[in-house]
Formats: structure tokens, C-alpha cells, sequence
């Protein structure tokens, strides 16, 4: 189902600003310091594990759990004060929540007979929401008679109803299933540019996140962090958590003793890895050698996309770093392949091998390069080493 290209009132660009934003459950710290700025009609998405504060900060704006310290801000407003129903937000969460009782009009038109609107402006602003979602030959049935698709969109419309100034998203599409999910993120996103409301979505799916967001903020442990686009948090990730949570399959990360002799080196750091295992031993590190020099450090971490890792046959001339290892095993996925590569007590895995995949025996030996930029420099507490 498609959402249709019909003319909507604009509603109105409204601002939304967090300030070091404090939430505390006795000894438990659920946010801590917590800051956001969001423009007006930007699509703003919070990515971040289970626990890690997301949904807090939704509930928090909503006014749904008081602060413990912090600002927030909507359209200029302090808010911190006012009760949910003076601070003009929407929200959908995970369930839809929709009366079973109720027809799919009068869900939509419930939040407008409660402001006690006249039934000529429900009805109006009932049948124009209908339109917008494509959903205005569900409007006699219950809940129970129409799909999960179809119930997330009528969790939509009795959101946009209102014509608030802030859309707060929670998880919405984590009970539809994989097909149904890519379709309606698509959707999402054009309704939401369509109508140009000012949105804070939080998901714990990076394909959501990636996809759909204008910026997107990794959050763990109540943190923000990072907070960009999401092809910077992509190449650029400010450290091993988010270059580890972004990406399928996750980022490799290879742990090496930096050697200082008469040319820097690195050795990989396991049990196995010894002198004599001269294949995971890196030099001419010409590219990477003032960063790695500079930093003070006896051991640091290189971060590898599996993507970025080539297979080489033979003695193929190749400029950047080469690494031997043992095929251990190879998983086919249709239209593309992965594979790991084992070398001593550590491994990597490769993706995007369906062309060489006649190459790729359990078992066998294999040669692997890295191209210099390809690779994410890490200390050793995680920190991103900027090249």
C-alpha cells in the first residue's frame, strides 16, 4: 500500500531541544547529561541496544517520567512542567494500542472528540488523515479485523490527527514482519517529509536507523555516543561500540602488540602469534605510521569491514595490508556469501565473496588484503585514532 501524493496542511516547524538531561532510579542512572538538538522537520532517529535510555528520552519529552535534572525545550517552551497534555506531542509506540471497541475512525478521530472539536472539523481532519494513509476503506472495520500493516497505520493517523508539533516514534515497526517492516520505514519517511513534522524515532534496528534518519545518535549505557549522518557514523565511527553495532555482519577488530624496532610493526595479539608466524606480521606501515607512533600506546585495534577484505591469488601486487589465514567456514546467503577466516586464536569475517567463492574451502589457506583507507585505527580503551 502506497501512501497517496494528496495536498496537506503544513503544520507548523517546531524545534526540539534537550539540555543535559538527568534521569536517576535511586542508585540506577538511566540518563546521564543527556543532550539533543533537533531542528525543525528534521527525521531524527536514536539507535542503541535494549536498556540503553532510548525509550527514557521519549517518555521524558512526553512528560510520561519526570526528570531528575535537565531542560527540554519544544518550539522555544520550557516544558519541564507542563503535564503531557499541554506539551502539543504525539507519540506511537511498539503496540499500537488501539480501542478494540472502536471502529478505525473513531481511533482516529478519539484524541479530537476528547479537545472537543466540533464533528464537522473530526470528520474533516478524520477523512484527510484517511486519505493521506490510504486507509480510508478500513474506516468501519475494528481493529481486529484489519493486518498489522493496516493497524500501524491507523496508530499513525491518530497521532498526525492532532497536528502536533513533535512526533515521538517507539519502536513502531518491531511487531510487523521483515517485508511489511521495509515497506512501511519507507512510507514513514515520505509521510513524514511530506507533512514536515519534527520527528524523534528510537529503534535498536540499524537498517531503520540508517535508512530513515536525517541524523541518527548511537546511544549506550543512558550516553549519547555520536550524532551524524548516518554515512559518517558509518565510516567514521568515534569508537569500537558504534563501528561494532553498525554494519551486517559487524566490524572486524584485530588486536596487535605495536613492536618499535628498527621499523615499526605490528604482531597480532593471541597466544599463537609468535615470531615464527611471520604472515600476521604487518610492516612498512608508511600510512598509518605517525598515527600509530604518536600514540604512546603497547597495543592497538584495527577495525575491518568485512567488505573491505579482497581475496588474492598467488603472489598478486597488491598496495596495503596482506594477512594469512585458514578458511573456516563459508556461509551462502543466496546473493551473497560470508566467510571467516581463522588466524591463530582470532578471525575475521568476509562478506561479498560470491564471485570467488570456488576460492573458498573449509579448510584451505588463503591470502587477504586490507587497502590502507579501509581501515579503523582504535587504542586500546576503544577510542577512534583519526588518520
Amino acid at each position: 500500500m502506497q501512501i497517496k501524493s494528496i495536498q496537506v496542511e503544513a503544520i507548523i516547524l517546531t524545534t526540539l531541544s534537550i539540555r543535559n538531561l538527568t534521569k536517576k532510579y535511586g542508585h540506577l542512572t538511566a540518563l546521564e547529561n543527556f543532550s539533543l538538538e533537533i531542528s525543525s522537520g528534521e527525521f531524527m532517529v536514536l539507535l542503541g541496544p535494549s536498556g540503553c535510555g532510548k525509550t527514557t528520552v521519549l517518555r521524558c519529552i512526553a512528560g510520561l517520567t519526570d526528570i531528575t535534572s535537565g531542560e527540554i525545550h519544544i518550539g522555544g517552551e520550557l516544558v519541564n512542567k507542563l503535564p503531557p497534555k499541554d506539551r502539543d506531542v504525539a507519540m506511537v509506540f511498539q503496540n499500537y494500542s488501539l480501542y478494540p471497541h472502536m471502529n478505525v475512525y473513531d481511533n482516529i478521530a478519539f484524541p479530537l472528540k476528547m479537545r472537543k472539536l466540533q464533528k464537522n472539523q473530526i470528520n474533516e481532519r478524520v477523512q484527510k488523515i484517511a486519505n493521506l494513509l490510504n486507509i480510508s476503506n478500513l474506516l468501519e472495520r475494528k481493529p481486529k479485523e484489519i493486518s498489522g500493516g493496516q493497524m500501524q497505520r491507523v496508530a499513525l493517523g491518530r497521532a498526525l490527527v492532532r497536528e502536533p508539533k513533535i512526533f515521538l516514534m517507539d519502536e513502531p515497526l518491531s511487531n510487523l514482519d521483515a517485508k511489511l517492516r521495509t515497506e512501511m520505514r519507507v512510507e514513514i519517511k515520505k509521510l513524514q517529509k511530506k507533512v514536515g513534522i519534527t520527528t524523534l524515532y528510537i529503534t535498536h534496528d540499524q537498517a531503520e536507523a540508517m535508512s530513515m534518519a536525517d541524523r541518527v545518535g548511537i546511544m549506550n549505557a543512558g550516553k549519547m555516543l555520536q550524532l551524524d549522518s548516518p554515512q559518517k557514523v558509518y565510516n567514521e565511527p568515534t569508537n569500537q561500540f558504534v563501528a561494532s553495532f553498525i554494519g551486517v555482519p559487524p566490524m572486524n577488530f584485530l588486536k596487535f602488540r605495536i613492536i618499535r624496532e628498527k621499523s615499526l610493526c605490528l604482531e597480532l595479539d593471541d597466544n599463537t602469534a609468535d615470531k615464527h608466524n611471520v604472515e600476521f606480521i604487518i610492516r612498512n606501515l608508511d600510512v598509518l605510521y605517525s598515527n600509530i607512533a604518536d600514540i604512546g600506546e603497547e597495543k592497538i585495534i584495527l577495525g575491518i569491514r568485512p567488505k573491505d577484505i579482497i581475496f588474492l591469488e598467488g603472489d598478486e601486487k597488491f598496495e596495503g595490508f596482506r594477512l594469512k589465514g585458514e578458511i573456516a567456514y563459508v556461509e551462502s546467503l543466496g546473493d551473497e556469501s560470508i566467510a571467516e577466516i581463522r588466524l591463530g586464536q582470532s578471525s575475521l569475517k568476509i562478506s561479498n565473496v560470491l564471485s570467488k567463492i570456488d576460492n573458498f574451502v573449509v579448510g584451505k589457506e588463503a591470502t587477504f588484503g586490507i587497502k590502507y583507507d579501509k581501515i579503523n585505527l582504535f587504542s586500546s580503551s576503544g577510542e577512534r585514532i583519526r588518520m
